[in-house]
């Protein structure tokens, strides 16, 4: 599935908080970040964790599977992405 126009989530975005973790686990190893493509795909990495996504739009929002490592094992789940009022997101994120 490929982004409707006027997507608003199409991009990078850097993760700086969380409900579960501190920043220094965030960024263990790396800028812990979301990436946003418009062809469907899609990444995210924070902590020891980097996997792929696979993706569905809508203008403010975004809905994910996805699967990758952590710490070496093999890990998946689900997830979304929201546009906040501040042009921040929050993301919904479940192994």
């Amino acid at each position: 599935m490929s982004a409707p126009m006027g997507c608003r989530l199409i991009g990078r975005w850097r993760i700086v908080e969380s409900d579960l973790w501190d920043r220094d686990h965030l960024d263990l190893c790396g800028p812990a970040s979301l990436v946003v493509n418009a062809d469907g795909y899609g990444e995210i990495a924070f902590g020891a964790l980097q996997a792929g996504l696979t993706l569905e739009y809508a203008k403010d929002s975004v809905w994910f599977e996805w699967d990758g490592y952590d710490e070496m094992d093999e890990v998946c789940g689900s997830g979304s992405a929201h546009v906040q009022n501040n042009s921040g997101l929050e993301i919904e994120f479940a192994y």
